[in-house]
């Protein structure tokens, strides 16, 4: 036995480690007291910035003792002078730097280094950029450093060229880099900005106009610089087609720019005596400035959302005082100024019409297709052509399978339709995890094509049955629908927005899953509502009916409502303009 090494039992081990955390911690605990201590009594001296930096080089994450050290910091300032102050703001970016090799995804470590960089009487911004360098080659998709490093070019005006170039460097060395491809879609549009729209004739010049920034900007791209773009992403998914990085800069390339801030309608009613403004985003109108004149004189109306639940709305309504409008022998001239965006729309109500509206369309706005040039048609022809060569290789990669649909959705939305459609089927098999996002995504671009139709046809009837719809959007586009049929589809609901179909006079949604019908809700011209072999269960759910005045038919055939003992007398009761019930 003589000569061997005594070897500890587990439970001796663990019994030491114990003891040995127990010690630490009362260590830290008695610092961490000390520091309570010291910055409730307000002291800010050089003990406090040892003891704290003691505890953040164990902790970096204890974001209480990073602010006390920023007091005492600021404390310094007011009795130092410049080059003292220099040399410990200096010292405090080497400490920073200590705790972020103990942890490179500290929070607090990179927002304390960003606060003493902005307050270092002379910073060395190229120092923070190698800095930056080094922990990206470590970790590429460290977002602290990322927003960090954004910080630092922001402050030290490093050029846009500059960084696009290291973009590229990074995306070379590794195409998986998503944090690379997104900073370069936010240096594009300031180094290869798009040609700006010729103004709205309905646009008001403003007095002075701010220098663009890269938190106004347009976010379009140049299309030379866009067809270049192509060439290098597909570069990305060719060689690595499962990666979704370069798929999700794709995306963004064949995405259309931010809708230019404007009244795409207004629509007046004479028998209503109401006006309804659509915006091209949702807006609060009680806020933003909204000033209704008539035959040139303002009006005072109070403006209000078409739903209770709508604090921003695309869609505004308002009532014009009694016997202002409702001679139909009279005509009138109405203009809605958005006087925030300095934009304004005129409307002209005339003689022996009961309803007049000045709008720009879908296709006008280009909100589901933007034109296209020759060039620009011919590349994305290459492009479709060569992504569905990858799919033949891949036939099961969702990301070519999206790609194909998105660039068909660019090309020729109509043409490509009964194609779209068979691509999203087999992405729900491929991917059926998220089978519900594409059928939701299916139902907008069905949706979007039959706004074109019926724009293309210059009729108020929205039809779209039969097209397994499982949500619905764009409702904004439908204000001046009079008709509309979305029977034999897989809606639950009629959301809140269906509100904005102020016009609708007939509803049909037969053979659906519809259990609830908040969006029903002051229709002021609805007369109509078949509601065939859906899920309405209780009364409560048809309450929102309520409050369409002229509603006289409703066909509720098919429904769990139907079973409802006295359900006949309590729907008169609760809707008592409706004189043809089906049950």
């Amino acid at each position: 036995m003589h000569g061997r090494v005594k070897v500890k039992s587990s439970a001796q081990q663990e019994e030491e480690k114990r003891k040995e955390r127990e010690k630490k911690l009362k260590i830290y605990v008695a610092a961490r007291d000390a520091c309570f201590s010291k910055r409730k009594e307000g002291v800010w001296d050089d003990e406090a910035l040892q003891l704290t930096q003691q505890l953040l080089s164990s902790n970096p994450d204890f974001a209480t003792l990073w602010n006390y050290r920023r007091e005492i910091l600021m404390h310094l300032e007011t009795v130092k002078d410049e080059d003292e102050v220099q040399k410990i703001y200096e010292t405090e970016l080497s400490f920073t730097e200590s705790c972020l090799k103990m942890n490179p995804k500290s929070y607090g470590s990179w927002h304390h280094r960003g606060w003493v960089s902005a307050r270092l009487p002379r910073p060395d911004w190229a120092r923070e950029l190698s800095l930056c360098d080094r922990c990206l080659s470590l970790d590429d998709r460290n977002f602290h450093c990322w927003d960090y490093r954004r910080m630092v070019v922001k402050m030290s005006g490093v050029p846009v060229d500059q960084e696009l170039a290291f973009t590229d460097r990074l995306i070379g060395s590794n195409f998986s880099n998503y944090s690379s491809w997104h900073y370069r879609s936010t240096l594009l549009p300031l180094l290869h900005p798009g040609s700006p729209e010729p103004p709205s004739p309905c646009c008001e010049p403003p007095q002075s106009s701010p220098p663009p920034s890269p938190q106004t900007h347009s976010h379009r791209v140049c299309e030379e610089q866009l067809l270049k773009e192509y060439e290098l992403v597909q570069n990305a998914f060719f060689t690595d087609p499962n990666d979704q990085s370069a798929w999700f800069y794709y995306r963004w390339l064949l995405g259309r720019a931010e809708r230019e801030e404007m009244i795409s309608c207004v629509y007046v009613s004479r028998d209503e005596e109401r006006v309804a403004v659509v915006f091209s985003r949702p807006v609060n109108a009680q806020s933003v400035g909204l000033l209704l004149v008539l035959d040139g004189q303002p009006q005072r109306v109070e403006w209000r959302s078409v739903h209770p639940r709508f604090k921003h709305s695309p869609v505004w309504i308002c009532d014009l005082p009694p016997g202002t409008i409702n001679d139909i022998s009279n005509e009138h001239n109405l203009t809605v100024h958005w006087t925030e965006k300095h934009t304004h729309r005129d409307c002209a109500l005339y003689t022996g019409r009961n309803e007049s509206w000045c709008r720009d369309t879908a296709t006008d706005q280009e909100l589901f297709r933007s034109e296209l040039s020759v060039e620009k048609t011919s590349v994305l022809q290459s492009e479709l052509q060569s992504v569905k060569q990858l799919q033949e290789l891949e036939p099961l990669n969702k990301w070519c399978l999206l790609t194909i649909i998105l660039l068909m959705r660019a090309l020729d939305p109509l043409g490509y339709e009964k194609e779209t459609l068979a691509h999203f089927q087999t992405l729900k098999e491929v991917d059926s995890v998220r089978a519900a996002y594409y059928s939701d995504l299916c139902s907008k671009f069905m949706i979007e094509n039959t706004i074109l139709k019926m724009e293309y046809a210059e009729v108020r009837v929205f039809s779209i049955s039969d097209k397994n719809l499982t949500t619905l959007c764009h409702l904004d586009q439908l204000l001046l629908v009079t008709h509309i049929n979305l029977s034999s589809n897989q809606l639950q609901r009629l959301p809140p927005q269906f509100a904005m179909l102020q016009c609708l006079e007939v509803l049909e949604a037969d053979n659906n899953s519809i259990e609830n019908l908040e969006g029903v809700y002051h229709l002021p011209r609805l007369e109509e509502v078949l509601l065939k072999n859906n899920k309405i269960s209780t009364l409560a759910d048809l309450q929102p009916l309520a409050s369409c005045p002229k509603l006289k038919r409703l066909d509720l055939r098919g429904n769990p409502i139907t079973q409802t003992t006295n359900v006949e007398s309590e729907l008169a009761e609760l809707l008592p303009s409706v004189t043809d019930l089906l049950l």
